[in-house]
């Protein structure tokens, strides 16, 4: 209590001190004494276009604008189909209020741009929309992550998601070029901002040049625009860390860049031990998917897995539980070989050791079984990434274009596990290989200015082998009349992809756009599983029904048709996909085919009542084929004491969806609200009989008729200039219901409703202080034969002080409740502090920065499920103190 209550006092003071001003009204009218609604209204420095204040007058044409800034200025008045006016205004320390009524004038105007010019400097021109980065940027910003998350419209998430609109991006550019498409987390986690001009957001972004203007697109990109003195040259920076606590953690990270007139290069390393992600989800990079894209075809492809040994810590900041020791190199250049070809490589690296500690107690009750188990956990994860990429573009003509992308990627995985089940010692050994090979070949034809045809070949070869090793034996229930004492099993999982699509795109004069798609899709999988019981090394019995040699074919040939008429502000959008499947299934001496002919419809409508005003909503009904984890027909080990197996046959799945948007505001508004709501229903759906006891757990996937979900969300944005600050709300709302079958019970059905509410305020002060702060609530509740439910809470305060050019300092603190656990455990407090001082100006800064300076060691939380109740507690770093040194060239 006595923390929270100097994180408010702090923030107290410093909004004091800050927020006495001056305020000037008025009154604009047109030559006929008649309200101008709209008009733009600035207050900008009579010597420099420094604009310090804006607003814009109401529909009865007049103004209130706010300042705090006091001497001699210029207001300005602006707006479409009128001539700008200026008038020269003294803001006095001891003036109030200024009363400036105004008359305009018309002229001739053009509807090519609009600029909103103020201390954000945005600048609005078509679907561009430009943020001056020098309004944003602050000395203590490492990264290009950090610079975004200061931008009004733009988030990022804890994992590096960028969203716009809160959507996710498709790409971050640099000066037109995109290094690594989805996987632009490297680039937002290592770059540095200080060489950058602008923040170019590209909305309606089409990701092949010549659809441009004719798919309809709701896609946004991210541009970033360089320094002029920052091109054709080689710049960068290399920072030093090492934790001066004596706990051995250190940083290292370089980033060399260099975009010349024809050739484009960035090289960056990290490598660090103090929990930094420096790459995200790399998934995205190597797999990156576009649903319903044009030229996508492949994209939703993939060879699963049958184990992944678990290392997840819900509702925490990651790089608190991060125990790594990573090596990231990556080697990325752009080559213009003539003006039509033009040649993209990626080389990717990555190490990483990861260390997890976890500590739990779990009570079952269902079905009359009532029991506890125990875990004392402890993991190691060591991986490596290898992955390249060769992306070749040929520019035929203006309106014709070839592009080649081929990626081949590696993962080498070994993990261990250390485990204490219930006061027996258990060692877990997991080693997995990823090999993957992906060629995708585009042609695109713009053969007349508003009709594009694309055809797209694509070959995908996956596998994904695993050993697995437990050296204990907790099955004597399934097996009572052996003597092994540990267990091993052998997977191959291997998937070959082949398919073709032909995808024309017309749009009409009226604005009207037809699509017609044919193609075919092919896919072979083939999963082969082998579960032996062990005695020491002894192999003594490969038991039937645990071993799988399955294999399964899917052929899809397809014609998909859509239109979109538009009438005014009003767009109603048909489309219809017709599917013949060709399905073969075989297991060892048995094999079956299937045949089945299906429709999947959707029908859209768009209403755009105004420009700020807008609603989307759609309907759709889909039937999905299963996949080659839902179909193999014995068990498998998925985990120590765990079994799963498929159906055995095929299988396909209908469900419905209906999604209704509204939004009010756009990007650029000083109010932004977003709200939406999503059905479900499955007709269909894969759930799970199982049959629990204390030592293993045996699941058999059955289909069940009837599952809904829905799902609220909505997202409020207001900027409030009287203290030069952003408030955003967020909120969302889920219910959903399911069955299952547990220990031969009836059928239950489980009722699952989660709530997640919380509100953020962050300052955009010109002084040397700024905040950021917010709460977070998440509440869960599960009902079926028992219920259980709990609330948890995150809340955190940030406070930035730049005292000079050469000086600043950070603190940053947050608060973690977790319901459901007893008292003395469930509160934990953090504080992290960061110093930089600059010895040379552009070129050399020391910083001092320490995490977790409370110490905090472990935190506990409680997690449901239908079947049972958890307390985990989960081990963190410990406090370090980090003294890095930077050097920028």
């Amino acid at each position: 209590m006595k923390r929270t209550n100097v994180h408010l006092l702090i923030f107290l003071l410093f909004t004091q001190v800050l927020f006495s001003q001056t305020i000037l009204k008025g009154l604009v009218t047109d030559t006929s004494n008649l309200p101008i609604p709209y008009v733009n209204v600035l207050i900008k420095k009579d010597s420099a276009n420094v604009i310090v204040a804006y607003t814009y007058s109401n529909e009865k044409g007049k103004y209130t604008l706010k300042t705090r800034k006091t001497g001699k200025y210029l207001l300005t008045f602006s707006a479409l189909g009128y001539k700008k006016l200026e008038i020269p205004v003294e803001i006095l320390p001891d003036s109030e209020q200024i009363i400036k009524n105004v008359i305009l004038t018309q002229e001739a105007f053009s509807l090519d741009e609009v600029i909103i010019q103020n201390e954000k400097a945005i600048n609005i021109k078509k679907d561009t929309i430009e943020v001056r980065v020098s309004n944003y940027l602050s000395e203590n910003d490492e990264t290009v992550e950090d610079l975004l998350k200061k931008i009004p419209g733009v988030t990022v998430n804890s994992e590096g998601t960028i969203k716009v609109n809160n959507k996710e991006i498709e790409k971050l550019m640099i000066d037109g070029d995109d290094f690594f498409d989805k996987g632009y987390k490297i680039l937002s986690k290592n770059m540095p901002p200080d060489q950058l001009e602008k923040v170019q957001l590209l909305q309606k972004y089409s990701n092949n040049k010549l659809l441009k203007g004719i798919e309809e697109s709701d896609k946004t990109a991210l541009n970033l625009v360089l320094k002029e003195d920052a091109k054709r040259q080689w710049f960068g920076n290399l920072t030093l860390g090492y934790d001066i606590s004596l706990n051995n953690r250190y940083s290292l990270k370089s980033y060399l860049m260099n975009f010349g007139k024809k050739n484009k290069y960035i090289f960056l390393t990290n490598l660090n031990n103090i929990g930094y992600d420096a790459t995200g989800d790399i998934n995205h990079l190597i797999r990156p998917f576009r649903y319903g894209e044009p030229a996508s075809i492949g994209d939703n492809q993939s060879a699963n897995t049958l184990i992944n040994l678990n290392a997840f810590t819900p509702n925490f900041k990651a790089s608190r539980t991060n125990f790594n020791n990573a090596e990231l190199a990556s080697l990325n250049a752009i080559f213009t070989l003539s003006k039509k070809i033009k040649l993209k490589t990626i080389g990717f690296f990555n190490w990483d050791e990861n260390d997890f500690f976890r500590n739990s107690v779990t009570t079952f009750t269902s079905s009359g079984t009532d029991f506890t188990n125990t875990e004392d956990y402890v993991l190691r994860k060591k991986k490596f990434t290898g992955f390249g990429k060769i992306d070749f573009n040929y520019d035929i003509s203006k309106t014709k274009t070839l592009e080649v992308v081929t990626k081949f990627n590696n993962q080498d995985t070994n993990d261990n596990s250390n485990l204490l089940f219930n006061g027996t010692s258990t060692i877990e050994n997991l080693q997995s290989n990823n090999t993957l090979f992906d060629q995708k070949i585009t042609y695109t034809n713009k053969f007349k200015d508003t009709k594009v045809f694309l055809l797209t070949g694509r070959y995908i070869n996956e596998k994904t082998p695993q050993n697995y090793t437990v050296n204990r034996f907790f099955y004597n229930d399934l097996f009572p009349n052996t003597t092994a004492n540990n267990v091993w099993q052998q997977s191959e999982n291997q998937m070959q992809f082949a398919g073709f699509e032909a995808h024309l795109l017309d749009r009409k004069k009226s604005g009207n756009l037809l699509e017609l798609q044919f193609g075919n899709q092919y896919r072979y999988d083939k999963l082969n599983t082998t579960f032996s019981l062990f005695e020491n090394n002894t192999a003594l019995e490969t038991p039937n029904d645990f071993q799988n040699k399955t294999s399964y074919q899917t052929n899809d040939l397809y014609l998909e048709t859509k239109y979109r008429y538009e009438i005014n502000n009003f767009a109603i959008t048909g489309q219809l996909g017709l599917h013949q499947l060709f399905n073969k299934l075989s297991f060892a001496g048995f094999s079956e085919n299937q045949n089945p002919f299906f429709i999947n419809p959707k029908l859209g409508l768009d209403w755009k009542i105004n420009n700020k005003n807008k609603i989307t909503s759609f309907y759709s009904y889909n039937t999905t084929n299963a996949k080659i984890l839902d179909v193999y027909n014995d068990y498998v080990l998925t985990g120590f004491r765990s079994f799963s197996k498929g159906t055995g046959t095929f299988n396909q799945l209908d469900a419905s969806t209906f999604s209704f948007n509204y939004q009010l505001g756009n990007w650029s508004d000083v109010f932004f609200a977003n709200t939406s709501v999503v059905y479900n229903k499955n007709f269909d759906f894969f759930s799970t009989n199982s049959i629990i006891t204390q030592n293993q757990t045996l699941s058999e996937k059955i289909t069940i008729k009837d599952r809904e979900a829905v799902t609220i969300f909505t997202d409020i944005n207001k900027y409030f200039k009287s203290i030069s600050s952003n408030f955003k709300i967020k909120a969302s709302y889920t219910k959903s219901n399911y069955k299952n079958i547990v220990n031969n019970s009836e059928l239950r059905e489980i009722k699952s409703t989660n709530y997640d509410y919380g509100f953020e305020l962050r300052s955009g002060f010109q002084g040397i202080f700024n905040y950021h702060l917010g709460s977070n609530w998440t509440t869960n509740r599960i009902e079926s034969t028992i219920t259980n439910s709990f609330t948890n809470n995150v809340s955190f305060l940030d406070l930035t002080f730049t005292i000079n050019e050469k000086f600043n300092f950070q603190i940053q603190t947050e608060r973690y409740f977790f319901g459901a656990v007893e008292a003395s455990d469930n509160t934990y407090y953090f504080a992290d502090v960061g110093a930089s001082y600059k010895l040379i100006k552009k070129k050399l800064t020391v910083s001092l920065s320490g995490k977790n300076l409370f110490n905090t060691e472990t935190f506990k939380t409680f997690s449901i499920s239908d079947i049972s109740t958890a307390t985990t507690q989960y081990r963190l770093l410990e406090r370090f103190v980090l003294l890095k040194a930077e050097y920028r060239f």
